[in-house]
């Protein structure tokens, strides 16, 4: 398979296109040459097949090819409302959620977040984010960005978070099992999409659980083990893509 780029330009066959920075650098790791076939991609839908037509020290060039409709999301749409969590792990499952198809991602303060953003951190975070789905969507194969929201506290997440499709809260208090209630809905998730809401380390309080059940959330559980947050999101992914048809 060729090296796939995400160009945020419009992509039209026969250009020649000057390939942006981030890409030119990427080109140059790849140690690629003039010639070379890679894939670009701008997020609307698709991919181009283009080939290396110019290739500097500080700049590239590329020729567009054809364009191929092909896509690799899933059936179905699903947003991942996740609570923040510290370190380097709330990095790796918004990778591993791209790739996992995720639709959207939600960052959410909940009160026993350890991570605390506000502000210009708030936004150089989202940010950084925002580039690693880019990341993410060029090794696994996805033509269309999922958009990562801005931190958003729960409480105000909860009143403002549309009220169309399922709307699931993993909790070890909950005794539904995710896997019965996809089953059992099926056709309607994939209809309607499906939003989950998982906790930061340590879990939604029972106040803030309380809250998520007065907005139309349902207690869903993956079984009697207790997830971490970075596994807890994928594991939900995981399995209504197995339910759904995502795999």
């Amino acid at each position: 398979m060729p090296p796939r780029f995400f160009v945020d330009t419009a992509l039209v066959a026969d250009a020649v296109l000057p390939l942006p920075e981030p890409v030119v650098r990427h080109v140059q790791v790849l140690r690629l040459a003039t010639g070379d076939a890679i894939t670009l991609f701008n997020g609307q839908g698709g991919s181009h097949a283009a080939t290396l037509a110019e290739i500097g020290k500080r700049h590239a060039l590329a020729r567009v090819g054809a364009h191929d409709a092909t896509e690799a999301e899933t059936p179905f749409a699903v947003t991942l409302a996740q609570g923040l969590a510290g370190g380097d792990k709330m990095d790796w499952l918004i990778e591993k959620a791209v790739e996992l198809g995720v639709t959207a991602i939600q960052p959410l303060q909940a009160s026993r977040s350890v991570v605390r953003l506000s502000g210009d951190r708030a936004a150089k975070r989202q940010a950084h984010w925002q580039a690693l789905v880019q990341a993410a969507c060029e090794q696994c194969g996805r033509n269309r960005l999922p958009a990562v929201a801005p931190v958003a506290t729960l409480e105000a997440w909860l009143a403002s978070a549309p009220a169309s499709g399922a709307r699931l809260l993993l909790s070890p208090r909950a005794s539904g099992s995710l896997a019965d209630l996809a089953a059992t809905h099926r056709d309607a998730w994939r209809a309607t999409g499906v939003t989950l809401l998982i906790g930061p380390e340590g879990g939604l309080s029972a106040d803030e659980e309380d809250a998520a059940r007065r907005a139309g959330f349902i207690g869903v559980t993956l079984g009697p083990r207790i997830l971490r947050t970075e596994t807890a999101g994928l594991a939900c992914l995981a399995t209504l893509n197995a339910i759904l048809g995502g795999f």
